[in-house]
């Protein structure tokens, strides 16, 4: 537990550092420079200021300077984060395998609430992403299932993993690459971002091929349900209201990635 809560430290303090990177990535601006300032009036926050979550509550959710109001989004992240990593830590343990689940969710986390505010998913999250994913695949490896019969068999468990790592980021993110295309070619009008063919290479170099079109499928039903939901209820316009569909993925990722197998065997035992 001592570990759990740990964790729950670090997953705060990486949720901070998660909001200036949404806030600043899509506006190209250095996440190093200049220290955190309130959006509003751009004056510098004091770093009793920038507790996670405390802050925000001992503030009221306004900033001390202007008094306006601070999103929402900055102590939701920081929770989400936190819990994210708590859970994923008590599940795992203290372990590489955890370290590459925290990894991949504060990633994840990124990009959805980047997609939700933006419309955009920034490089540094999907394509560090890939290759982050495919590292871990060396020192965390998959298992082996299917793919092990067709390779060569003097290839050890290490080259096995980074094969579906690598399998993984591009077969799914192709697939969907040329869909992508082909809608374009038969609406006249675009219907998936290349951001989002990025972030499905980055989830699948984490979670692999499986993992990775688990994640498409389970996304897009989430998307239909409550995307065509929203804009029964708001009136908007199906044809060209923009879904964030890569909120919807990243919905799905955290589903099939950090906890897939507890709840698929939760599933089946129920």
């Amino acid at each position: 537990m001592m570990e759990a809560l740990l964790a729950l430290a670090a997953g705060l303090l990486i949720g901070s550092f998660l909001n200036v990177c949404i806030y600043r990535m899509p506006r190209d601006i250095s996440v190093v420079r200049p220290r955190s300032f309130c959006p509003s009036c751009e004056h510098p926050i004091a770093w009793y200021d920038n507790v996670p979550v405390l802050s925000y509550i001992s503030l009221g959710g306004r900033c001390r300077k202007c008094r306006e109001p601070i999103p929402i989004r900055y102590p939701v992240v920081e929770m989400l984060t936190g819990l994210l990593f708590f859970g994923i830590v008590l599940v795992h343990g203290p372990s590489l395998a955890a370290l590459k689940q925290c990894v991949f969710a504060a990633l994840i986390v990124g990009l959805i609430f980047s997609d939700l505010e933006q419309r955009i998913l920034p490089d540094e999250f999907t394509l560090g992403g890939v290759a982050l994913g495919i590292l871990f695949a060396a020192f965390v490896p998959f298992e082996s299932g299917l793919l092990a019969l067709v390779l060569p068999q003097g290839w050890g468990p290490v080259w096995v993993s980074i094969t579906q790592a690598v399998l993984g980021a591009g077969v799914i993110s192709s697939v969907l690459w040329l869909v992508g295309v082909f809608y374009k070619h038969l609406r006249k009008r675009e219907g998936l971002g290349l951001g989002d063919v990025k972030m499905v290479a980055m989830i699948g170099a984490f979670l692999g091929l499986h993992g990775a079109l688990l994640t498409v499928v389970l996304g897009s039903v989430i998307g239909s349900v409550l995307g065509l939901g929203y804009i029964l209820l708001t009136r908007k316009d199906a044809s060209t209201y923009e879904l964030p569909f890569g909120t919807f993925l990243g919905v799905a990722a955290l589903v099939c990635g950090p906890f897939g197998k507890q709840l698929a065997a939760w599933i089946q035992g129920g």
